[in-house]
C-alpha cells in the first residue's frame, strides 16, 4: 500500500477529527486519540481542525483563500 502524502494525511486527519468532535460520545479527547493513531502531533492536528472549521464557515476567522489573496495584494504594493 503506498504511503499517504502529507497533504492526504492532513486532509484525512482533519476530516476524521471534525467528524469525531460532532459525535458527543466520541468528542472528548478525539484530537489526541486521532493524532496518536495517525502519528501526528496533537497540537498540529488541533491547528488543522481550527483551519478546516474556519474554511468551512463553522468558526469565525479569515479563510485560507482570503488570507492568500490578502498576502498577494500586500506583495503587489509599491
Amino acid at each position: 500500500m503506498p504511503k499517504e502524502s502529507p497533504d492526504e494525511l492532513k486532509e484525512r486527519a482533519t476530516r476524521t477529527a471534525i467528524e469525531a468532535r460532532q459525535d458527543p460520545a466520541a468528542s472528548h479527547g478525539a484530537i489526541k486519540r486521532i493524532a496518536g493513531r495517525l502519528g501526528v502531533h496533537p497540537e498540529g492536528l488541533r491547528t488543522w481542525v481550527a483551519r478546516g472549521e474556519i474554511d468551512d464557515g463553522h468558526r469565525p476567522g479569515v479563510r485560507t483563500d482570503e488570507a492568500a489573496r490578502i498576502a498577494e495584494l500586500d506583495r503587489e504594493k509599491p
